[in-house]
């Protein structure tokens, strides 16, 4: 069954921020967590601290320390949506993010998505 979902997180990201990963809407267990990619069977976290050479950080705030660190924003593509549960196949009726507010302030070299 479709829900609408007004829970898109603010971007995380910086002026020295030079990648911009998108993913496309939280999961179900993100907007518990209130951050991204809340969900312990995501990769996200392992793939990109693996990446770097760094532990994965904890809560919320080590997390946007190390994306900030390392120069990677992350947002959402969609702001506000109608969804089952955490499938991005059933988003319907979707706002999209505006991503003029980081690309204004940040020099993006690369915009990586993950997601649907």
């Amino acid at each position: 069954m479709l829900k609408r979902v007004k829970m898109g997180f603010a971007p995380v990201y910086d002026e020295k921020s030079r990648i911009l990963i998108l993913g496309s809407f939280p999961s179900v267990q993100s907007r518990k967590k209130e951050f991204y990619y809340g969900n312990k069977q995501n990769r996200f976290w392992s793939t990109v601290c693996e990446f770097f050479g760094e532990p994965i950080p904890e809560g919320k705030e080590g997390k946007k320390e190390f994306l900030l660190r390392n120069g990677i924003a992350l947002w959402d593509m969609v702001d506000e949506c109608e969804i089952e549960g955490s499938k991005d196949d059933s988003i319907r009726n979707e706002r999209t993010t505006d991503l003029k507010m980081i690309l204004h302030k940040a020099k993006i070299e690369k915009i990586l998505l993950n997601g649907t």
